[in-house]
């Protein structure tokens, strides 16, 4: 009875069924007609995260959905090393296997970046593989004390470009930094809260995700510790982005642009990473 109730239920009315996708009904009708077919063709069955509703992500973070670890891997810049000048970064977002998903470059000024250092104002612009931009990070000049609570840092996330989906914003904390990831309506979210020292002290550096009121610990964000020689004659920082993998893509995104300004505030300069 319920193999022929199954049978009789139109696929196509099955929520997040894909169109174009091969119709599971006709594919079980065939496979059970022939059982050793049926083992050659398990392999080709769509995985479930095949038929999630894509429609509602933004274009180009449908992979997002799918990941619970994001890598980002910061490139060495040759000339800033010779010349021991800031020159804009580069990362690579990487998935678990070490596979580039996307990648991210920074647009400033070099007068910015060589005089106001870690404050700097910046815009990263993040690609997909095939060189769509697919999120924009807008980082504007504020200050960065503990001493002084107001005008602290903000970012703002936009995906496609041109639409804000939310924001990376500062509190002001005078021994912990401590950072709130908003909603386009600048609605809390989610806490970041990181150490005391954000020095590695040869090991890893945690910045904890957290829901609102910080009572539950849902992911992190880690500054991964590159070695000694890396760390003092390079800017070249690695992270990793630890959450579930149904955490909305809009919050993922959000937490790559907080990746980005974590390392420029507190790992762009070598003898800072240790």
């Amino acid at each position: 009875m319920a193999s022929k109730d199954s049978q009789n239920q139109n696929p196509r009315c099955l929520p997040g069924f894909l169109p174009g996708a091969t119709n599971p009904d006709q594919t079980s009708r065939a496979a059970s007609s022939n059982p050793r077919k049926q083992a050659r063709q398990q392999p080709d069955v769509p995985q479930p995260s095949s038929f999630l509703p894509t429609a509602s992500l933004p274009p180009g973070l449908e992979y997002l959905s799918q990941l619970d670890l994001i890598i980002i891997h910061q490139q060495v810049e040759l000339l800033g090393m010779i010349l021991g000048t800031e020159t804009s970064n580069k990362y690579e977002i990487k998935n678990s296997l070490g596979q580039r998903i996307y990648f991210a470059v920074e647009e400033s000024i070099c007068f910015n970046r060589n005089v106001c250092s870690t404050l700097r104002a910046c815009t990263l612009r993040i690609t997909d593989n095939s060189g769509r931009e697919v999120i924009t990070v807008s980082r504007p000049l504020r200050c960065n004390s503990c001493w002084c609570p107001c005008y602290l840092q903000e970012l703002e996330i936009q995906t496609p470009p041109g639409t804000i989906v939310g924001y990376v914003a500062q509190k002001w904390d005078p021994f912990q930094p401590k950072f709130t990831i908003q909603n386009a309506n600048k609605e809390d979210i989610l806490k970041i809260v990181g150490p005391c020292a954000t020095c590695g002290c040869f090991g890893d550096v945690d910045f904890e995700v957290k829901t609102v009121d910080e009572k539950l610990t849902i992911g992190k964000i880690s500054k991964y510790w590159s070695g000694f020689v890396n760390d003092v004659f390079t800017n070249a920082d690695n992270f990793g982005i630890h959450v579930p993998a149904d955490l909305d893509v809009t919050l993922k995104a959000a937490m790559i642009g907080a990746c980005f300004l974590f390392d420029i505030m507190f790992f762009e300069h070598s003898l800072a990473g240790l």
